[in-house]
């Protein structure tokens, strides 16, 4: 079977361009975060995997939770995902739609794990100097993780800069034994 991710491009590239056409991208964001949560309630995916309910009952149910969250063309999303047994993939469609709107608005993300808790201002400075780096603006993701012993380790994209000590003694060992 394809994966998820595959199976869902399609859909967010079809609502991108609708919504970018439109001028709408923050309300296709919206929406499709608002569908995304109500898709993984533990309820409605109950429902959702139930074969026992039929797709039409599916489709309204879903609908009238979502209510007036969904303009028209969300609400025909989501009967095509109904009518395709798609519903879910719903949360990955959210997920690539929103890192097509972060490249069309020049946006990276950036995970930036440390040994310790980094203060505000390196933060700031660090996020200036991956801005030069990758000539887009970053939003970072700051976390702490113990094991890494001292330094930092930034991730953007398929870019990954271990500037740890954990990630030195390893580059380290994989020398020495070679």
């Amino acid at each position: 079977m394809a994966e998820i991710s595959t199976i869902a491009r399609p859909y967010a590239v079809a609502a991108f361009n609708l919504g970018k056409e439109q001028n709408a991208l923050a309300k296709w964001s919206e929406m499709l975060g608002f569908a995304a949560a109500v898709a993984n309630d533990a309820q409605m995916q109950a429902f959702i995997q139930d074969p026992k309910v039929i797709s039409s009952e599916l489709q309204n149910t879903f609908l009238q939770v979502c209510g007036d969250q969904l303009n028209e063309h969300g609400q025909n999303l989501i009967k095509v995902l109904v009518e395709y047994n798609r519903m879910d993939i719903l949360p990955a469609i959210t997920s690539a739609f929103e890192e097509l709107k972060a490249q069309d608005e020049g946006v990276l993300d950036a995970q930036i794990i440390a040994a310790a808790k980094p203060s505000a201002a390196e933060v700031k400075d660090l996020v200036k100097r991956l801005e030069v780096k990758f000539g887009k603006k970053i939003e970072a993701k700051v976390s702490v993780d113990s094991e890494l012993i001292g330094g930092i380790k930034i991730i953007v994209g398929d870019t990954v800069i271990d500037a740890s000590v954990k990630g030195q003694l390893q580059s380290l060992a994989y020398t020495l034994s070679a």
